[in-house]
């Protein structure tokens, strides 16, 4: 089986326009699904973070059992650093949403090159939700966005207003990724929608964790 690197914000606030320190974290959802699928079907996570910063869930993403499940996750409370992290050791690289990735992974070099590195080679790449943004990051030799004219999801400029916080939010990720040439394809809010590109694989929001890993599998083979 193969090893798959799950790649997670270190960010426990988001600062927004006013000056407020939101908490956030990864979104549990996002992270405990698609684990649990891929661990399931065989495969072996590896967890990095910026600077190794063990990560936190998003508060407001936490269930009944979802601590337990959380705590029980081998290598999740001491991940790699990212910016050391070799992306030709991973079958395929996975992001995690919540508003963290925004915080710390929209401009991390280290991660961009890593998403770059991953499609260049022809590796599957997933991100689901928020996670999205850390692909602003991601350019390829010629210094263009990656995602120009990909096709993707994300979390959606509607679903960030219906969330309360898109007019305090620093960039909204759909309108982020569309300003870099992204052919951004949406849903409903709240609604199961993933999007297959080639080896880049993208789901909307919490929703789409389940389906996001699937094709994840799918792509692994």
């Amino acid at each position: 089986m193969s090893t798959i690197l799950f790649v997670v914000t270190g960010a426990r606030t988001w600062t927004l326009t006013d000056g407020t320190e939101h908490p956030t974290g990864y979104w549990a959802e996002e992270l405990l699904t698609p684990h649990r699928l891929l661990t399931d079907a065989g495969h072996d996570v590896v967890f990095a973070t910026p600077n190794g910063v063990a990560p936190v869930a998003d508060p407001g993403s936490l269930r009944d059992g979802d601590a337990a499940a959380i705590a029980a996750i081998s290598g999740l409370d001491a991940p790699l650093v990212l910016a050391e992290v070799d992306a030709d050791e991973y079958a395929a690289v996975y992001y995690p949403g919540g508003h963290g990735p925004m915080q710390d992974l929209a401009d991390d070099d280290a991660s961009g090159a890593l998403i770059a590195a991953t499609v260049d080679a022809g590796r599957p790449l997933a991100a689901v939700c928020h996670g999205l943004a850390a692909l602003l990051a991601a350019r390829v030799a010629d210094g263009t966005p990656l995602v120009a004219g990909r096709r993707i999801t994300a979390f959606t400029d509607e679903e960030e207003r219906l969330g309360g916080l898109a007019d305090r939010a620093p960039f909204l990720v759909e309108s982020a990724l569309r300003a870099q040439g992204a052919a951004v394809e949406t849903a409903e809010p709240w609604s199961d929608h993933v999007v297959v590109d080639g080896g880049l694989i993208t789901g909307q929001n919490p929703q789409s964790s389940a389906s996001t890993a699937l094709a994840l599998l799918k792509a692994l083979g």
